[in-house]
């Protein structure tokens, strides 16, 4: 570690030290000080089992915590919670002040600065450079699921102890304001202390909604004219242009109130709703805007465009206004202020009166572009690249709505739509036609003039929601929308089929489909199903030569294991580029990352680079979710950061993408992406012990009690595996530190090349090479690192009592073991993320303070089976918090 690293660690100690002392007063207060010294017995006796390699150290622990009184049970797994969440907070902090978002190799930090060099120096021209970046489209869709375990209340406090982090350390010379912070910050951790971390009820999607604008109106909104400022500066010294005043080459875009996958409670009222809620944010926003620009653009010279927009002309005799931005700034206020209200008649359930609204940016735009030109034309460009900027800046990236919304379905329930319809009709049951019917049907009536739903049809309730969903489509102006996702998208049909109802229903209104892919076999057809599209000549009048699709990476995993999930992933990218390519289509590929490994997460720069050559050309789009999107755009530095990461990240995949796979590694990757699926598969479907196994060893029963999300933890409530969602499968195995889905498979992969004579410098060959290879192996190693396979037995000790499933979790745990003996091998390491030491300490510091939340949840969990239905709500609650806490610790949920 170098000294610089060093001194600027010892910061961000300092802050966990101050915050963890605060808290320690404030319990003691609360509950006294030889509660706080058992506290810290729990953790000393946690840091002595990690220090020690005996097993008697650790049982020290367990013995410990199974002997504390039912009364303390709730205030120790909360003050442990706690810790963990103001480690967090000075993690953030630290990460804020010196720009580092995303874990990283030494020497790997992406700089845009850099790369905007090189890409000059590798030939490519000034003009390709801006027009690329003017042109760029990276849409940050921002999703609901529920993987932010903490309340929306408690974000905003630790917000606040973030704001006083940043005083404290910058008036060592105030002492007064210095003693205000310290004052401030004592009454915010004991406000935190006394706040109940888990929400007593679910939130709806329009509370989801509201969380989702609030980290715009908090963190983007301010982020955004930052990160555009500093990118004018940089084009202008490497390229000698500025960026074009509507460039955007990072939006956002939103799936919360939209997704209805597998949500009953996301309707068509709710996606109008939210629709609505963001329209008023976004005028509410904008106003506050325009209330400042008044009062700045003060000036009385301007032009003669922008006095006679304002109804004046030097020839007619009236006297100039003396101030002329603010009488036209004036207008465009007023028709906000019309805009928010009818936004908030709707809101209340009120008819909203006719009134001249904004609905299109171009209405944003038209008189803020006047003011610009005029300040310029008359020399003050000073003052128009001031706030004025600022303002132009924000309307090219958030529009009228804020974030753009999607619409998701599962195909589905698009088909039993059309098959109740066609049944009504007479014609058929669609369910039953085979791929070729059902697209001539489809066909004949995309091109049909005549309206194919009877006025006054009487449906069933779900037809009626999929009609109202794509009625609301209708109903709004394109802009306010985005994309029409397909789930589990198997045949062109699905894709048709969405195509029709939107014809239908949509009142002329066509969005964007991108059809989801996400089981191994769907990434292995998907691009048999776009070529087929592209044939029929009423598809490629609809999609006006652009085609978006959506990779899936959760449920691809879960289905197939990591290892043959990313090699599916990626051969179904370079197919479709190829497809599209050679249809002159351009694409979009919209990656569905969650924040996990297990789920594709991992460092965004890393992922992008590590994509199919030619899949990332100047356009993008991929999903943040959960926790992430706090982690990552919850405070205005750290979003500014996160823009550039991934601005730098799709520039050089676009103007300097990596390299093709030799047909060699090709070949390997096949063979272990087979291996691995055939040992994954083993397990998680043929093994009859496996789910058993699951629901004994990890919490996912008792994850439903956990008010995460609007979304039900199942698809559907009967079933196995196959019906659980990819988040809550990951949550569950996250938290006994097993950390299944990522890995298993994996191992077997490895080693069986490994043992063949030229296996082990293939695979090192690969991984230096090949970013694809090479960042497999680094999010494996993350991975590997918070993987824990004595906390795991410590779950199975304690609440597996049959032999068959004790066998098969110590199978499962050895697995883990040799995985990590192959992997150091392959990285040629004695221990995992030794190239990365403050990765390994923060993991290494935090663990005696989420080992005894491990141990107490095991404990929790017994009781609550024991119990049969009889547990106190204090311990069910003590359960919920050290599920949150360990999420806390980990940084990352499902």
């Amino acid at each position: 570690m170098s000294a610089f690293e060093e001194s600027l660690h010892e910061s961000l100690r300092e802050n966990v030290r101050l915050l963890g002392d605060s808290l320690g007063r404030t319990i003691a207060a609360d509950l006294g000080e030889t509660f706080v010294e058992r506290i810290e017995t729990i953790r000393a006796l946690a840091k002595q089992g990690r220090q020690s390699a005996e097993a008697e150290d650790r049982r020290e622990l367990i013995d410990y915590l199974r002997a504390l009184p039912d009364a303390e049970l709730l205030p120790v797994t909360r003050a442990f919670n706690q810790f963990l969440n103001f480690s967090n907070i000075a993690e953030q902090h630290y990460r804020a002040r010196f720009r580092r978002v995303e874990d990283y190799k030494p020497g790997t930090q992406p700089d845009l600065g850099e790369l905007l060099s090189r890409v000059v120096a590798s030939g490519r021209t000034p003009r390709e450079l801006v027009a690329t970046i003017a042109t760029m489209r990276v849409d940050l869709v921002l999703t609901a699921h529920p993987t932010e375990v903490i309340r929306r209340t408690l974000i905003q406090k630790y917000d606040a102890i973030d704001e006083c982090l940043q005083i404290i350390e910058s008036s060592r010379a105030q002492p007064e304001v210095l003693r205000r912070a310290q004052h401030r910050l004592e009454e915010l951790i004991s406000q935190s202390w006394h706040t109940d971390e888990i929400r007593r009820e679910r939130p709806t999607p329009v509370d989801e909604a509201k969380w989702g604008f609030a980290v715009i109106e908090n963190s983007l909104w301010h982020a955004v004219p930052m990160f555009h400022r500093d990118l004018d500066a940089l084009l202008l010294e490497t390229a000698g242009e500025r960026l074009p005043l509507d460039a955007a080459p990072i939006r956002f875009a939103s799936w919360m109130g939209g997704d209805r996958d597998g949500n009953p409670n996301v309707t068509a009222v709710v996606t109008e709703e939210v629709l609505l809620l963001g329209r008023w944010m976004a005028a509410d926003l904008y106003l506050r805007d325009l209330e400042q620009l008044r009062a700045e653009l003060s000036m009385w010279k301007a032009s003669d465009a922008l006095r006679a927009e304002i109804g004046e002309s030097a020839s007619d005799g009236q006297h100039p206004s003396a101030e002329p931005y603010r009488t036209l700034l004036k207008q465009l206020s007023v028709q906000l202020e019309a805009t928010r209200d009818w936004a908030r008649a709707g809101l209340d359930g009120k008819t909203p009166e006719p009134a001249d609204i904004i609905e299109t940016r171009e209405q944003l735009v038209a008189p803020l572009m006047t003011c610009y030109r005029s300040l310029c034309d008359v020399g003050l460009e000073t003052i128009a690249h001031g706030a004025l900027l600022d303002t132009l800046r924000r309307v090219a990236v958030f529009g009228v709505t804020l974030a753009k919304l999607d619409v998701r379905q599962d195909g589905s329930r698009h088909a039993e739509c059309l098959d109740e319809l066609t049944q009504a009709l007479g014609v058929g049951s669609y369910r039953d036609w085979d791929e070729s019917r059902r697209q001539d049907f489809l066909i004949e009536e995309l091109r049909s003039p005549r309206p194919l739903i009877p006025p006054r049809w009487t449906c069933s309730t779900s037809t009626r929601e999929v009609l109202d969903t794509f009625r609301v489509i209708g109903r709004e102006h394109p802009e306010t929308l985005g994309t029409c996702i397909i789930s589990m998208a198997q045949q062109p049909s699905d894709v048709l089929a969405v195509a029709l109802l939107m014809k239908e229903t949509g009142e002329g209104v066509r969005l964007p489909i991108a059809p989801l892919f996400e089981t191994l076999d769907d990434l292995d057809r998907a691009g048999d199903v776009i070529a087929r599209l592209l044939e029929l000549p009423v598809y490629r009048a609809l999609i006006d030569g652009h085609q978006e699709v959506m990779i899936g990476y959760s449920d691809s995993a879960k289905d197939a294991g990591q290892l043959a999930a990313a090699w599916a992933q990626y051969r179904a990218q370079e197919k479709l580029v190829a497809l599209c390519r050679e249809r002159d289509v351009s694409l979009t590929l919209f990656h569905g990352r969650g924040g996990t490994v297990g789920r594709g997460g991992g460092p965004a720069h890393a992922a992008i680079l590590s994509q199919p050559p030619g899949s990332v050309n100047a356009s993008l789009r991929v999903t943040e979710q959960g926790e992430m999107i706090r982690f990552k755009f919850g405070q205005p530095d750290i979003a500014l950061r996160s823009m550039e990461i991934y601005l730098t990240a799709v520039l050089e995949a676009s103007l300097l993408p990596p390299p093709a796979p030799k047909p060699e590694w090709r070949e390997e990757m096949d063979q272990l992406a087979a291996t691995a699926h055939r040992a994954y598969v083993e397990v998680v479907r043929e093994n009859v012990d496996f789910v058993p196994y699951f629901r004994a060893v990890t919490p996912e029963g008792a994850l439903g009690q956990l008010p995460l999300g609007s979304r039900p933890a199942k698809r559907r409530q009967q079933g196995g595996i196959e019906t659980l969602r990819a988040i809550p499968w990951i949550f569950a195995w996250t938290q006994t530190r097993l950390m299944l889905p990522a890995w298993l498979g994996s191992g077997e992969a490895f080693a069986t090349r490994v043992a063949q004579p030229d296996g082990l410098e293939r695979l090192r060959e690969m991984r230096a090479e090949w970013p694809f290879f090479g960042t497999y192996l680094d999010m494996l190693e993350m991975l590997l690192a918070k993987a824990d396979p004595q906390i795991a037995a410590y779950y199975e000790e304690r609440l597996v009592d049959t032999r068959a499933l004790r066998e098969l979790g110590q199978s499962l745990r050895q697995r883990l073991v040799d995985l990590e003996a192959v992997l150091l091998d392959i990285l040629d390491q004695r221990t995992l993320l030794e190239n990365t030491p403050l990765i390994r300490q923060a993991i290494d510091v935090r663990n005696p303070y989420i080992d005894p939340l491990h141990g107490l949840q095991a404990e929790l969990l017994q009781r609550n089976r024991d119990a049969g239905g009889e547990f106190p709500p204090d311990l069910s609650r003590a359960l919920m918090v050290t599920m949150a806490g360990i999420a806390a610790g980990l940084r990352n949920t499902g």
